[in-house]
């Protein structure tokens, strides 16, 4: 029986790598989602030509991509030239591995039941993991813009750098005290520590409740690191023409791209996880439910989560203007990391006299 739940442990976790395989596909369903809810927010038709109201223009941008002819500049490292993109795409589908989509999926065979854990790897030092690659990802935008001998690539890859750094720190931070209050590095058990209930057995007792400060540093400091608007400095087309990836073509571009998504389907995952609950469903307890309907549930859970993140983030991207470069600055050095530094005081308070105590 050992044998048999092994075996089938290692099967959902071959579906989940490849369902990570497949985010490429997503990522460009991702693309096309933006499309069409940014024309909707400008108030024009976007994508209307290939296939039924333009669904199908993500299918004619694949090829496009692939058959486009892969320019190196004659000056360029053409070795660090497409390690670049390479690094940036690898550390998107990496940072998938650790996040859990669901508690355990029963299965009966002979009548003995598999629970099989919902995530690819349950490492103890997740939040380690996922710090660690996050630092990781600015190797693949500074390299790319340095490689291309190009001075406005150079720039977007410095200012990429500066801004990761900046906003690195605050990040980490606000991290720290969800540790503090959740008691572990595990991403998994940080979700099982918001089941519950809290203020009063109403609300849910996830972080973003007890955290408020904590999670608009994250947000904040995620909308950054992501580079996108209003924080897309890098590769700001009025001044630096494209950033770090003027200089690249045809798949190489593409796979920029892609990275761009999955950081930023990383980004929604990770503020499901830290601070929406994860997988957990309120007041479910309360309903009959069996152990595979509460399973799907809980995944069906984290997708409605994490899909209202990506929505936010799109919104966003085509409804603010961006940042100048000293704002940028003035706000991650100035602003976000003394609050962040506020929240772990206040969080370290808190933990050492709880808030039930005081009317005690």
């Amino acid at each position: 029986m050992m044998e048999i739940s092994f075996f089938l442990e290692s099967l959902i976790k071959i579906l989940f790598l490849v369902l990570v395989v497949l985010l490429p596909l997503v990522s460009f369903l991702g693309v096309m989602l933006e499309r069409k809810l940014s024309a909707w927010i400008q108030n024009r038709h976007g994508p209307n030509r290939i296939g039924p109201f333009g669904l199908l223009q993500v299918i004619a941008d694949i090829p496009k991509l692939f058959f486009k002819e892969n320019i190196v500049p004659a000056a360029a490292n053409r070795f660090v030239h497409s390690l670049g993109p390479l690094i940036s795409l690898t550390i998107g589908f990496s940072l998938f591995a650790v996040i859990p989509f669901g508690d355990v999926l029963p299965i009966t065979i002979d009548g003995v039941v598999h629970n099989i854990r919902l995530q690819i790897a349950d490492v103890n030092i997740g939040i380690l993991y996922i710090l660690a690659l996050s630092s990781l990802a600015v190797y693949g935008i500074t390299l790319s813009g340095w490689a291309s001998n190009n001075k406005y690539s150079l720039l977007g890859g410095i200012r990429s750098s500066a801004q990761m750094i900046s906003y690195e720190l605050s990040l980490g931070l606000s991290i720290v005290a969800v540790v503090m209050i959740n008691n572990t590095l595990q991403l998994d058990d940080i979700v099982k520590a918001q089941s519950g209930y809290y203020l009063f057995g109403f609300l849910p007792n996830w972080n973003i409740f007890i955290q408020p400060l904590g999670f608009i540093i994250f947000f904040i400091a995620l909308f950054a690191e992501t580079n996108r608007l209003p924080f897309d400095l890098p590769e700001a087309e009025p001044e630096l023409v494209a950033g770090y990836h003027t200089e690249y073509t045809g798949m190489k571009f593409g796979m920029f791209m892609l990275s761009e998504y999955l950081a930023m389907f990383s980004a929604a995952s990770l503020i499901t996880t830290f601070y929406l609950g994860g997988y957990q469903i309120p007041y479910i307890e309360t309903l009959n439910f069996s152990p595979l309907t509460v399973s799907l549930l809980q995944v069906g859970s984290f997708f409605i989560k994490f899909s209202s993140i990506v929505l936010f983030f799109i919104v966003v991207r085509w409804s603010m203007p961006r940042f100048r470069y000293d704002q940028l600055m003035n706000l991650g050095w100035k602003v976000m990391l003394p609050l962040s530094l506020l929240n772990i005081a206040v969080t370290g308070f808190f933990i050492l006299k709880p808030l039930h105590t005081w009317f005690n």
